[in-house]
């Protein structure tokens, strides 16, 4: 189905074509005085200065061809020359029909489907997630549903850090402690145990150990150095660690993530683009990209239109080894070889900006990838607490972001529990409490512009009133518990057909209903999930208006009757779609 900003704006272009002017003039938007008209079109003002005269004069000819549309129940010529309109409640009433009988709610999917991988999570292995992990999670895995359900395939990988000196710190630290394993026997030709020597919960003690004692103990530091190096280089027993580093750390991350309702289609690391490295090196060197500079292998990035300095993108340091720019540009190599991606959507913390220009630039002036492949930056803000600072425990660390969770799960259940008017049975509150509190962080992150830095303020968000998730699922429940009551009539609430609005408050829900596919699109063709959110929160406002000043179950008037609870059918079915899409779904009570 068309948008329904775009019908009308067909509508009005056609009527400027009539009325001899170029049909580009006929631009509508949606209204920024509703209390005027619901939509309107400024474009008298721009035709005014080629045609040369007043704009009212075009508005009021344009809106002459306007009153032979069906589609319009009124249209105005304003001074100075705004064409205020409103839409027919006939087309209203038809354009949700069509909705409501498409099991996609009339959102059609892409003609061009794209491959799109999108980067994000990117946790360390050996290390608990955190709450600095959470956005990157929540962002990313919206992004990736919502390119999904627009019809593109969307690729999600997390791109783990599982290279580097932290895996010598663990191997040395294991070594100390455990040194008759078989892993650092250098006679052991047999094969290795399957059994990990270690638990999750002890390789993150063995990281944060190991960490501190390489900073106090030069020898230990060389001796995790040179341990580094050698898995770096194949040696069979550390590399047999390594994998079961890999193994123990991933088991943990994939059980925390699917709490947070997200999945990753890749699970490759840092290490997966180390043997794309060599090559790429040689690839550089070759055809004159990269030089040395004060012993370091780089490649200018700089454009003439910048503005502000952008330094070199280094590929080896001084001493031979890799960066984080040399791994991202080996990921983008493989991935090139792997997927051949059109789009590569980085979630990142903002503060990493300048790495990914230098990388993008980079792949672009090198040929790694093609000239039409999208590299995009969506950078995030910081999740602070009340405070403003970056958020922490009580004791000022960095939250555990299974804690984080943990809390707001019994801060919900605390508020279902006294607010509930009937007893609800422990095990379905505490069930009840997960599910409305992972929409309380997922919608208190994502309804904010992702750029931006926020306050997770816990008690605003676990709020069943105002802009919070939990008041969008109370809305869906509201409206689960009168269908509900309309089957134990005996009556289908799916048979129903959508009526023409009545009255102010039932068009306004219905014409809200009626940009859910524009909405959708709009989000992610800017990667705005935030915008998405403002949707479902205008809508559910507009339903709990009707809600208040409707008679539903009430209405003696069959037909009536069952065409109010069609409404009903289709925005649940509008609001369920749109928190699935942002990754999280509804209880059946509250």
């Amino acid at each position: 189905m068309k948008k329904l900003l775009d019908q009308i704006t067909e509508e009005v272009m056609k009527a400027f074509a009539a009325s001899g002017y170029e049909e580009e003039y006929g631009k509508v938007t949606l209204s920024n005085r509703p209390d005027l008209c619901e939509y309107q079109c400024n474009g008298s003002m721009a035709a005014a200065k080629k045609y040369h005269c007043a704009p009212i004069q075009i508005a009021s000819k344009v809106v002459e061809e306007l009153e032979k549309s069906a589609i319009f129940e009124e249209a105005l010529a304003v001074n100075p020359g705004f064409i205020n309109l409103k839409v027919s409640a006939s087309f209203v009433q038809s354009y949700l029909q069509a909705m409501l009988q498409d099991e996609r709610l009339g959102c059609d999917k892409t003609e061009k489907p794209k491959t799109m991988i999108v980067d994000y999570g990117g946790p360390n292995v050996a290390k608990p997630l955190h709450v600095g992990h959470l956005r990157s999670a929540i962002i990313g895995e919206s992004v990736k549903r919502l390119g999904r359900f627009v019809g593109h395939q969307m690729i999600g990988d997390i791109h783990l850090g599982d290279w580097g000196l932290q895996m010598g710190l663990i191997i040395t630290e294991l070594k100390h402690r455990k040194p008759e394993l078989p892993y650092f026997d250098e006679s052991f030709g047999g094969e290795y145990p399957k059994e990990a020597p270690f638990t999750i919960s002890e390789l993150e003690e063995i990281y944060p150990t190991a960490s501190a004692r390489s900073k106090e103990d030069e020898a230990y530091k060389n001796e995790a150095m040179e341990a580094t190096y050698l898995v770096q280089h194949g040696h069979r027993g550390y590399q047999a660690v390594l994998q079961h580093i890999l193994n123990v750390s991933v088991a943990d991350l994939k059980k925390n993530y699917a709490s947070l309702k997200v999945e990753f289609d890749l699970w490759k690391g840092e290490s997966d683009a180390q043997p794309y490295i060599p090559d790429l090196v040689e690839m550089l060197k070759e055809k004159g990209f990269a030089y040395e500079s004060e012993g370091a292998l780089v490649v200018d990035v700089k454009e003439d239109t910048d503005t502000k300095e952008v330094p070199p993108c280094m590929i080896l340091k001084s001493d031979g080894a890799s960066l984080y720019t040399t791994t991202d540009l080996a990921t983008i190599v493989e991935r090139m070889k792997l997927y051949h991606p059109d789009d590569i959507i980085y979630v990142v913390d903002k503060r990493q900006e300048m790495h990914f220009v230098q990388v993008f630039r980079c792949a672009r002036k090198t040929g790694l990838v093609d000239s039409e492949t999208g590299l995009k930056f969506l950078g995030f803000g910081t999740m602070n607490g009340k405070d403003g600072k970056p958020f922490k425990t009580r004791e000022g660390g960095v939250m555990r972001l299974e804690h984080l969770i943990a809390d707001i799960d019994e801060e919900m259940y605390r508020k279902i529990v006294d607010n509930s008017e009937a007893e609800i049975p422990e095990e379905e509150a505490r069930e009840t409490a997960q599910t409305v509190g992972l929409s309380a962080v997922k919608y208190g992150d994502l309804s904010n512009q992702a750029s931006k830095d926020y306050v997770f303020d816990v008690e605003r968000f676990t709020s069943f009133e105002g802009n919070t998730g939990p008041y969008i699922l109370y809305t869906i429940v509201r409206i689960k518990s009168i269908l509900n009551k309309y089957r134990e009539l005996g009556l289908d609430p799916e048979s129903g057909i959508i009526r023409a609005p009545e009255n102010e408050t039932q068009k306004s829900l219905m014409l809200r209903l009626a940009r859910f596919n524009g909405a959708v699109w709009n989000a992610f063709e800017e990667l705005a999930p935030h915008k998405l959110c403002a949707y479902i929160y205008e809508l559910a406002n507009a339903f709990n208006k009707f809600y208040h000043e409707t008679k539903i179950l009430s209405e003696e008037d069959e037909e009536i009757r069952s065409g109010l609870v069609a409404v009903l059918v289709l925005t649940k079915r509008v609001l369920e779609t749109c928190i699935e899409i942002l990754g999280f779904e509804a209880p059946e009570r509250m």
